[in-house]
């Protein structure tokens, strides 16, 4: 089968499109024919080496699958060949979606939303499965409730925002100006230009000084410290981004807050739920750009460096051979 491998840690030129052996399922596994993965922060930190510690090379990454299922381990109960599954595979154990062929097993899987492509489906697994996460499983947000989203143009913003407002939550998020509209036509309530503003005294102006119950963190920096300033009694602070220097929790200590740091984790549960929402048309796919496989290292290019399009957002689908996956 055909596979991006990285054979050392780096730039973008350091992916490779070799021929490697198609794997074969093991017990409680089952192989997919990947018909398309997506881009991720992820992807392109694994790539440059942020989480060497945690690989062995050479290593095929990719956190996204949308595909169908080739052949069945012994052992497995839930699925059939021919079955349109969608996924991401277990991270920092065993490869991952950049290939023709990808073995998971059976318990991260699930069935594939009947109502969008392919390459739509590979653009939920990773992002729409931690921004699941961090809304339902951690801060169990609930009607009315007020929140933040932090970098709502983003891979986990976009999708953060419409699962919030499935809820029924009042939705805050930043971005730039050039992005407003389109984060509003998801159902965001206020977007703060957080080139323009300050947002910490734009959410105690917008709320009356009341902060708001729930901060969702993808960007890191001083969010940590910071929202402390703008959570409401008990508010919480839920972060999917490492920290790299220490932070100063007072303002969150007087709001008697609580944090909660999330890697997130796989499993068919999750994936279920996010399928009913998809089908019903509350989380809907945003795919901005396409790319083969063999173009692997520009779709890392984008979303990394925004390279070419300062103002792209939302996902980057990778397409896996050459045959109509829609």
């Amino acid at each position: 089968m055909k596979a991006a491998v990285l054979k050392e840690f780096g730039s973008v030129e350091k992916f490779e499109i070799l021929d490697v052996p198609t794997p074969k399922p093991g017990f409680d596994e089952v192989l997919v024919k990947v018909m398309a993965t997506s881009i991720n922060p992820l992807d392109f930190q694994v790539r440059r080496g942020d989480y060497k510690n945690e690989l062995q090379l050479p290593v095929i990454t990719g956190h996204d699958v949308s595909g169908v299922i080739v052949e069945i381990g012994s052992g497995v109960k839930n699925y059939k060949v021919g079955d349109e599954v969608y996924y991401t595979p277990e991270i920092f154990n065993g490869n991952g979606s950049y290939a023709e062929y990808h073995v998971a097993k059976e318990y991260i899987i699930g069935i594939k939303p009947k109502n969008v492509s392919h390459l739509e489906a590979a653009t939920f697994p990773l992002a729409a499965g931690t921004a699941w996460e961090m809304l339902y499983t951690r801060a169990q947000l609930k009607i009315n409730q007020t929140i933040l989203i932090h970098g709502g143009a983003g891979g986990v913003g976009i999708p953060a925002i419409q699962l919030a407002k499935a809820i029924g939550a009042i939705v805050y998020t930043t971005a730039r100006g050039v992005h407003h509209e389109f984060l509003k036509g998801l159902g965001a309530d206020y977007v703060i230009d957080y080139e323009k503003e300050n947002y910490v005294d734009a959410i105690l102006e917008l709320t009356d000084n009341k902060g708001v119950d729930v901060v969702i963190d993808t960007i890191g920096g001083n969010t940590l410290a910071d929202s402390g300033k703008i959570l409401s009694q008990m508010g919480q602070v839920v972060t999917i981004v490492d920290i790299d220097k220490p932070q100063n929790l007072i303002h969150a200590w007087g709001k008697n807050a609580t944090y909660h740091f999330v890697f997130t984790r796989q499993n068919r549960n999750k994936l279920d739920e996010l399928t009913k929402l998809i089908e019903t048309g509350k989380l809907k796919p945003v795919v901005n750009k396409i790319f083969p496989l063999a173009e692997i290292g520009k779709a890392h290019r984008l979303l990394e460096f925004k390279d070419g399009d300062k103002n792209f957002y939302g996902k980057i689908g990778i397409r896996i051979g050459n045959y109509n996956i829609d």
